[in-house]
């Protein structure tokens, strides 16, 4: 089962959850698709066993060959290509790599070359298996990037898919393959405007979901109203806590320290396994 843990913002303890919920499966596979600011290396701290970079196909002029009629510049829907009256220009952080300019050439002046945009790491961290994606600085998108994650895991394995937060395409390559999806909100209007933002592509998506708050102080707040509002299942509540807040600095795995830390992501887990199953 692929379980998709998002979060309309950063900071509300999507990591936090996904990396607890990772270790109370056993044999589990974690996907860190946050690949602009990946940090669940930081909770899963086993050594890199194996870096793979990811590139992109990007066009190359040869302007011997090219007599400037204008027929790529035409094409390029993304505006990623344009004539200067002398020569073409490439706009590499801005090409789709879409392949259609060389395709449309009709002096065969256009060949792609692999950009590289980033990487993915390999770590072992005790039965678990953690795919770190990282988005080079600088580039626009890491869609190419994510859909490499995506293919390191089959059908068979137990996956948690940390997505990046928002409800960008990039949030929606994360979770096209998921079976479920978990989302993270605080206790605050704010955090209950992004759950609404998530809920809504989720649904979008039509993903079974379920919700958990975090940080939350024994009160009604407005992201559990709008749950209540939606009719959205409140699989778990994480109380504010002085001792989860220094775990989570310090990169520490709760539900590794203290039975009652286990038993609370271990139910969050049969609750999941009892919504996919229904």
């Amino acid at each position: 089962m692929k379980i998709a843990v998002l979060s309309g913002k950063g900071g509300t303890g999507k990591t936090f959850v996904s990396t607890n919920l990772t270790r109370v499966i056993n044999n589990s596979t974690y996907l860190d698709c946050d690949v602009e600011e990946p940090n669940g290396y930081l909770f899963l701290k086993g050594p890199v066993l194996e870096t793979s970079p990811v590139a992109l196909p990007i066009p190359i002029i040869d302007h011997q060959l090219c007599d400037g009629c204008k027929k790529c510049v035409d094409f390029c829907q993304f505006n990623a290509l344009a004539y200067t009256g002398k020569r073409v220009l490439v706009f590499e952080k801005i090409c789709h790599s879409c392949g259609g300019c060389e395709i449309i050439c009709p002096q065969n002046a256009i060949k792609e070359v692999p950009r590289e945009i980033g990487k993915i790491e390999k770590r072992s961290y005790e039965d678990t298996t953690l795919y770190t994606g990282m988005l080079n600085t600088g580039e626009e998108s890491g869609t190419a990037i994510i859909g490499e994650l995506l293919k390191k895991v089959s059908e068979e394995d137990s996956v948690v898919i940390d997505c990046p937060p928002g409800s960008s395409c990039v949030v929606m390559d994360s979770i096209r393959d998921a079976d479920y999806c978990l989302l993270v909100a605080e206790p605050s209007i704010f955090g209950s405007h992004n759950l609404r933002m998530v809920h809504e592509l989720v649904s979008l998506f039509e993903k079974p979901l379920g919700v958990v708050l975090n940080k939350t102080l024994g009160d009604r707040n407005p992201s559990e109203d709008y749950c209540q509002e939606m009719g959205l299942d409140i699989l778990l509540r994480i109380p504010w806590s002085d001792e989860l807040g220094n775990y989570n600095a310090e990169g520490i795995i709760a539900a590794e320290q203290k039975d009652e830390y286990k038993n609370m992501f271990t139910g969050l887990l049969h609750r999941i396994h009892e919504e996919v199953s229904v």
